[in-house]
């Protein structure tokens, strides 16, 4: 992938300074990185972006609701179907410059065997949903977006609790395709085969557990 940056940089002559100095200042951030790792414990949620480490703030009942009714459907049917591995909130996933802790991730099979009883920081999702809050909602439009379609990450749903909506994009090579937010109908995803919920089932508990009992009656 050649991006105008870079393209812009290899038509400098000053080439090789910008490497190395771009070079000097990934050593320099990888170190912060590693005391990081040295740092964090499994009481609290932190990620550690571009060079800054942040940590979480308690979320509101609304953001904890969503992410665990998408959780618990996904799960379930993760596990019914055997379709591979579902964790969600202080689960650390490993980028090559930066580590998240994403509301809910799904591992498919071959990730999935990749953990353990002791994993601490997870590969690469093939799923990942954020439920955007004020302080959040920039770096989940911003550099997580960016950063999970570089890296293969199949789809990313992004869930508002306020406005109630769910936008579902999915990988088109390195970048997520258009789309747009759905406050009613269905979900279907093309990572997790055959599931399927719908929009108010992330949001309402009778809708949630009308959803669940599809899956399990389905088994």
């Amino acid at each position: 992938m050649k991006s105008a940056i870079l393209e812009s940089m290899l038509q400098s002559p000053a080439l090789p300074e910008l490497i190395q100095a771009g070079l000097r200042a990934f050593e320099d951030e990888q170190k912060l990185r590693q005391k990081f790792y040295a740092d964090i414990t499994p009481e609290h949620k932190w990620e550690f972006i571009q060079g800054e480490v942040i940590m979480h703030s308690p979320a509101l009942n609304r953001h904890l609701v969503a992410s665990q009714f998408l959780f618990g459907l996904l799960d379930a049917y993760a596990r019914v179907k055997k379709l591979g591995l579902v964790r969600h909130e202080k689960a650390m996933t490993s980028f090559p410059r930066n580590d998240y802790e994403p509301d809910v991730l799904f591992f498919g099979i071959a990730k999935a065997a990749l953990t353990g009883p002791d994993t601490l920081r997870f590969p690469i999702p093939d799923l990942i949903a954020e439920v955007i809050s004020p302080s959040t909602e920039k770096r989940d439009r911003g550099i997580k977006f960016q950063d999970y379609a570089l890296h293969g990450v199949g789809e990313y749903w992004i869930i508002d609790t306020v406005a109630e909506t769910v936008e579902l994009y999915r990988l088109s090579g390195e970048a997520y395709a258009p789309t747009t937010r759905q406050t009613e109908g269905l979900l279907s995803s093309d990572v997790v085969p055959g599931f399927e919920i719908p929009v108010r089932a992330i949001f309402d508990e009778a809708a949630n557990m009308a959803a669940l009992r599809d899956i399990l009656v389905k088994v």
